[in-house]
């Protein structure tokens, strides 16, 4: 049975929306920004999501978080604000020309003390991060989707038990359910994502769910 008539999905987005908590005035404004001065503006996690996260994260309370995939600097700046009194989140990106709006709207939003942005390639910079003794809370991956099964791999061991990893994406604007012997040659992402959640599935070191808010999370709780 289908709760929600797809024809009322997005009207249904919009009600969600004006029955949440509002979004933060610095996320509003980044939106804009990102919209006007980056590449591809609609990788932002957006209100919608950014509200999940964040509550997530204030649930968790967390001392620490590793974000892969920084783009603009709107996830970090939602989980941030879950962190514990000394908690530090890390956020990895590739991209140096969305540097300076990161960095600008991780000032405006008080958080410059709370989010490290390292910039290079992720699966490098990741054992580097990784070599603390301390384990981590959350991980947040919404980098490049053929190696999100590697990023998982990387960080498993260092996440403590009962921390969660979310992935970002999951469902590839409905990609996942095309029959592999369909999809382009030169699609890479596709089948990496689906080899991806049925990794999670089969995993059972972890509880894990795929919640299909916006384009997918898969959510994954080590055990």
């Amino acid at each position: 049975m289908d709760f929600l008539p797809p024809e009322l999905l997005q009207d249904l987005e919009n009600y969600a929306l004006a029955h949440s908590q509002d979004e933060l005035p610095v996320l509003k404004e980044l939106d804009r920004q990102t919209h006007l001065r980056a590449n591809k503006p609609r990788m932002l996690s957006g209100h919608l999501q950014g509200n999940f996260l964040q509550m997530i994260s204030r649930l968790m309370q967390p001392k620490r978080i590793l974000e892969i995939g920084t783009y603009t600097g709107y996830s970090a700046i939602c989980l941030a604000q879950g962190l514990s009194e000394n908690g530090v989140l890390h956020t990895i990106d590739n991209n140096v020309e969305q540097e300076s709006i990161t960095r600008e709207f991780v000032k405006k939003a008080g958080l410059e003390g709370k989010i490290k942005l390292h910039l290079g390639n992720a699966a490098d910079i990741i054992p580097t991060i990784l070599t603390e003794k301390e384990e981590w809370d959350m991980v947040f991956i919404d980098a490049d989707k053929s190696n999100y099964g590697l990023y998982y791999d990387l960080v498993f061991d260092k996440v403590r038990k009962g921390g969660i990893i979310i992935a970002d994406n999951v469902l590839w604007s409905g990609k996942v359910l095309i029959d592999p012997k369909e999809l382009k040659k030169n699609d890479k992402d596709t089948p990496a994502l689906i080899e991806y959640n049925q990794k999670n599935k089969e995993d059972n070191r972890t509880f894990s769910m795929l919640l299909p808010l916006r384009d997918g999370l898969m959510m994954a709780i080590k055990e």
